[in-house]
C-alpha cells in the first residue's frame, strides 16, 4: 500500500470522526437506515462526498486513492450513509457521461443520487432488459444502493436499436416506484426501482464504455470496504482472545488459536495489497484496471468472508448474539460479496480479460 501524507490524514480525520460518533446499531427488527449525523458531518467537516468531484463543479478534485480510504474506513465501521452508492458510483457514472450539473449537490452531500443497474440479480451488462422507447424508461432494477433516498437515478437502459446507453431519471413522477428492499445488512440500505415508461434524459450513447468503467469502480470501492471491514474483525478477535479465558489462561496463549489469528492476519495483508493496487491502477489510469480491480474483488470478498466468519467462531457464544457487533460484520461480509458480481463471475472474467477476449 503506497499512500502520501495526505490520504494517511485524511485517513486520520475520517477515523475520528467515526471514533467520536458511533453509528448507533440497528435493532433486529429495524428497517435498514442512514446516520444522519454522521453524514452531515462527513459532508461539511471533511468534504467526503466530493472527493472525487472537479474543483469546478464543487469538489476537492482528488483521486481514487482518496475515495478508497473513506471507503476502508466506513468498512471499518459499517457506518450506514449513502457513499459508495452516491459519492463513488453515481458521481464517476456522471463523470464518464460529462453530465456535471448534478455534481454540486452530490459534492455536498445535500442531494443523493442512484446507479439502477442490476436486473435478475446480476450486474453483467448482458442481463440487462430495461429498454427506451421516445424518451420513455420501462423495466425493473434491482439491488439499487441507497436508491429509498435518490433524489436522481442513473440508468444504463437498452436503447431501440438493442445497444446500451445510460440516462437520468427522477423519481418525484408516478412512473417511478421505489420498494426498499428487506436485506441481510441492515448497514445498507437497498431498493427496487420499478419504471413505468418514466421519462428519462439520454447522458451517455454508450453504455458499455460507461459499465466496464463502473464495473472496475466498483470491483475496487467495495474491495476497500471489505478489507476495512475484515481488519476490524481481527482487532476485535485480537482483543478478545487476550482477556477471553478458559482452563484459567487466555484463549489467545493456545497454539491452535494463534494459528487461526495469523492465518487472518495473512487474509487481511494480502486484501489490503490487491485493494490498493486496484486503486492505484484505477488513480493511474493503468491499461489493465479491469483485470486488477477483478482480482480485488474476487480476493476481498472471500478474505472478509473467511475473517468475519472465524471472528464469529472465535469470539463463541458472545459472536452471534445481537449484543455483539460479530454478527453484523459476517452479515456484511455475506452480503457485500455479491454485489457487483460474486468472486466467482470475478474470477469468470479474468481469463477473457487477461487474454483481452
Amino acid at each position: 500500500m503506497i499512500t502520501t501524507a495526505e490520504q494517511e490524514e485524511l485517513r486520520r480525520t475520517v477515523r475520528a470522526l467515526l471514533e467520536r460518533n458511533p453509528p448507533a446499531r440497528p435493532a433486529p427488527d429495524a428497517d435498514p437506515g442512514y446516520d444522519e449525523t454522521v453524514w452531515r458531518l462527513l459532508a461539511e467537516q471533511v468534504g467526503a462526498f466530493g472527493l472525487a468531484v472537479p474543483e469546478a463543479c464543487g469538489g476537492a478534485g482528488g483521486t481514487a486513492l482518496e475515495t478508497h480510504v473513506v471507503c476502508e474506513e466506513l468498512g471499518r465501521t459499517l457506518t450506514p450513509v449513502p457513499y459508495l452508492g452516491s459519492a463513488v458510483l453515481a458521481t464517476e457514472a456522471l463523470l464518464v457521461c460529462g453530465a456535471a450539473e448534478p455534481l454540486p449537490g452530490l459534492a455536498d452531500g445535500s442531494r443523493v443520487a442512484a446507479v439502477a443497474w442490476a436486473e435478475n440479480g446480476t450486474w453483467d451488462p448482458a442481463a440487462i432488459r430495461a429498454h427506451v422507447e421516445d424518451g420513455r424508461l420501462t423495466g425493473v432494477k434491482e439491488h439499487v444502493l441507497d436508491g429509498a433516498r435518490a433524489d436522481l437515478f442513473v440508468v444504463p437502459a437498452r436503447t431501440r436499436d438493442g445497444g446500451l446507453a445510460v440516462y437520468l431519471a427522477e423519481p418525484s413522477t408516478p412512473a417511478v416506484r421505489v420498494e426498499p428492499l428487506a436485506t441481510l445488512d441492515l448497514t445498507r440500505p437497498q431498493a427496487r426501482v420499478t419504471f413505468d415508461a418514466a421519462p428519462v434524459r439520454l447522458i451517455g450513447a454508450d453504455g458499455h464504455r460507461v459499465l466496464e468503467r463502473l464495473l472496475a469502480v466498483a470491483a475496487t470501492a467495495i474491495s476497500a470496504e471489505q478489507l476495512g471491514g475484515g481488519e476490524r474483525c481481527l482487532e476485535m478477535t485480537l482483543d478478545h482472545v487476550k482477556t477471553r479465558e478458559q482452563f484459567g489462561r487466555p484463549i489467545g496463549s493456545f497454539q491452535a488459536v494463534r494459528h487461526r489469528l495469523a492465518d487472518l492476519y495473512v487474509l487481511v495483508e494480502s486484501a489490503r495489497s490487491v485493494s490498493y493496487d486496484a486503486a492505484h491502477a484505477l488513480a493511474s489510469g493503468a491499461p489493465d484496471l479491469a483485470v486488477r480491480a477483478a482480482t480485488a474483488q474476487a480476493y476481498c470478498a472471500e478474505a472478509f468472508s473467511a475473517v468475519a466468519a472465524e471472528t464469529v467462531q472465535l469470539h463463541g457464544g458472545i459472536g452471534f448474539t445481537w449484543e455483539h457487533e460479530a454478527h453484523l460484520y459476517f452479515k456484511r461480509a455475506h452480503s457485500a460479496a455479491k454485489l457487483f458480481g460474486d468472486a466467482a463471475w470475478h474470477r469468470a472474467r479474468l481469463g477473457p480479460l487477461v487474454l483481452g477476449g
